[in-house]
């Protein structure tokens, strides 16, 4: 295999991992790769279709240089602390430098169970890690910060859920899979040495430039707090729900990452869950900035004692910071909804003339992808909307030629072919059966959500009335 490994993380932050090996897949078959993404990385597909490859994928051997770990990490789970979480059914198999020199960990999802495994078995089931596929993959289409997925690998083994399911692996790709959680568990230690070389770490991994501020884990913290305000921005702008806002599913990096319980909206609603265990609704739709405020005063409370000597005045500086949050993610959200609108640079109005878009189509429970992609083509006939569209168009002003290049803007931004839900269960149903015809289509089409192409009608409309009522998603452990 012509992956070549360079494992800073094992070198440089023993104390944070416990070295370990996948469990064997009894007959390891290939589910879905992405071949973009394998020459990203600097190995062909024939490589990893090839049975070294497959075995490779799905942890049966172990790649010359790779040094596999299961990773230690804390979190708040639902707003709970819990001190130790850490990789339960997953291994960082190590990193490798991409041709485009970049650091990128390799990782497997569902590989069999590791000292932290907390009772649970380990292993995953097909539908789950093909869902993480195939969401991945469109966020990354979409231009969205996220992890990508490289392989899904059957195990030839059932896993054991509420009914006997067939069993798969998921190899994962990332900037790195450093976490608040890591810096939670560091913390946790009570050894500031750890929390420190953490954010050396880090630092030098993700954020080099910050070494030359004058406080360098202060401008660790406020590299981070723009990341994850950025990203949110994203999410929300494109009707993404995370489903599972959990402090170890928040990435150093930026990077969206863990596609558990997550989902698309149809139709608009700020308070929509769609998590089976998110009962209180603490991940809804609406509440996913708060929370990330919420989340990244977490990861100020673990560099308190690098802010400052004095825990006073490093509380102070971390509240100033934690307190910017709204407008710093607000400056984003507004500049992806104006770009949605065709708006262009930001005028006085505008704020309000979004809000009050968002407002009627909560109240009329439009469809949030497709009513965008109609209102550029001027499709949209629902008069509810009829006042509001005067005031779009006169805040456009021009009509001819420029609304023609608006409306391209506008398609440029606003997907047309979203993973909508019905058809994603669809496919992982279609796939569980061992038919993987209707997934390898969905992923087919989310490659190029913008384009609209001829006879993919279907994929660009939301799902009937009695779907969509009873729609829930499952974090798939």
């Amino acid at each position: 295999m012509s992956f070549t490994f360079d494992n800073t993380f094992v070198r440089e932050l023993d104390g944070l991992f416990v070295p370990w090996q996948a469990a064997q897949a009894s007959a390891p078959e290939l589910l879905a790769l992405d071949t973009d993404l394998a020459a990203e990385l600097g190995v062909s597909d024939a490589e990893l279709r090839s049975p070294d490859g497959i075995a490779m994928l799905v942890g049966n051997i172990v790649p010359a240089g790779a040094e596999p770990v299961a990773m230690a990490y804390a979190g708040h789970q639902f707003g709970g602390y819990s001190p130790q979480l850490g990789d339960g059914r997953a291994l960082l198999l190590g990193e490798i430098i991409d041709t485009s020199g970049r650091r990128r960990d390799l990782h497997l999802k569902g590989s069999g169970r590791t000292p932290f495994a907390r009772g649970g078995d380990g292993k995953a089931a097909v539908g789950p890690m093909l869902r993480e596929y195939v969401v991945s993959a469109a966020m990354s289409a979409l231009g969205v910060p996220t992890t990508r997925s490289l392989a899904v690998v059957a195990t030839g083994d059932d896993v054991a859920r509420e009914t006997m399911l067939p069993g798969a692996v998921l190899v994962r790709v990332a900037a790195s899979h450093l976490r608040v959680g890591t810096f939670q568990f560091a913390a946790a230690q009570v050894d500031p040495a750890l929390v420190r070389r953490l954010a050396d770490y880090a630092i030098g991994r993700h954020y080099p430039d910050a070494i030359d501020e004058a406080n360098p884990y202060l401008a660790l913290f406020d590299r981070v707090f723009d990341a994850q305000a950025s990203l949110v921005a994203q999410w929300m702008a494109l009707g993404f729900i995370h489903g599972v806002m959990n402090t170890d599913n928040v990435t150093i990096s930026g990077e969206t990452i863990d596609y558990g319980p997550c989902a698309f909206m149809d139709a608009f609603d700020p308070a929509t869950v769609f998590s089976s265990i998110d009962h209180g609704g603490r991940y809804a739709y609406g509440n996913q900035p708060m929370i990330t405020q919420w989340n990244l005063a977490r990861f100020a409370e673990t560099l308190l004692g690098l802010f400052d000597d004095d825990l006073n005045t490093a509380v102070e500086i971390a509240t100033a910071r934690l307190q910017q949050f709204p407008d710093r993610y607000h400056g984003y959200w507004s500049a992806a909804m104006r770009a949605k609108l065709g708006l262009g640079d930001e005028r006085p109005g505008d704020d309000e003339l979004v809000t009050d878009l968002l407002d009627l189509m909560a109240a009329e429970r439009a469809d949030y992808s497709a009513f965008f992609r109609a209102l550029a083509s001027g499709g949209l006939e629902d008069p509810t909307f009829a006042g509001w569209i005067e005031r779009w168009s006169a805040r456009l002003g021009e009509v001819g030629d420029h609304r023609a290049s608006v409306a391209a803007a506008m398609d440029r931004v606003n997907p047309l072919y979203i993973p909508r839900n019905h058809l994603v269960e669809e496919a992982l149903t279609a796939a569980t059966a061992g038919d993987l015809g209707p997934f390898d289509r969905l992923v087919d089409v989310l490659s190029q959500p913008f384009d609209e192409r001829p006879g993919l009608e279907r994929y660009a409309v939301g799902a009937d009335a009695d779907f969509a009522a009873g729609y829930q998603t499952f974090c798939g452990t």
